[in-house]
């Protein structure tokens, strides 16, 4: 069993920064790919950036690539997405998840394991 915790989320100034930290529990955290996905009010969720298990692989959505960051802690078992330059459009409820896959992944289906959510509000 995983559990995930995010936090971090808040209001910030468009040009701002917000960094997002993801608490997981459970023995299988180091072994598991990651995950950073959003969801915006009245549209479905997408993925944002995805890592892999060691660490050495990540991905990005165009819409977030060179202004987001994925990293992981694993001796500290915390996920964490750095959010540079936010626009408006970069408001969202951020969720993390836990993949099946070691590699880092963009399919929904591949996380099984999900946090509830932290709200990023970005004003222009």
């Amino acid at each position: 069993q995983v559990q995930l915790v995010e936090s971090g989320g808040g209001l910030v100034q468009a040009g701002g920064s917000l960094r997002l930290s993801c608490a997981a529990s459970g023995r299988t955290f180091s072994s598991r790919g990651k995950g950073w996905f959003r969801q915006a009010p009245g549209k479905e969720r997408e993925f944002v950036a995805a890592i892999s298990a060691g660490g050495g692989f990540t991905y990005y959505a165009d819409s977030v690539k060179g202004r987001f960051t994925i990293s992981r802690d694993n001796a500290k078992n915390t996920l964490y997405l750095q959010m540079n330059t936010l626009k408006p459009d970069d408001t969202a409820v951020y969720y993390c998840a836990a993949s099946i896959q070691v590699v880092p992944t963009t399919h929904y289906a591949d996380y099984d394991y999900w946090g509830q959510g932290t709200q990023v509000t970005v004003s222009s």
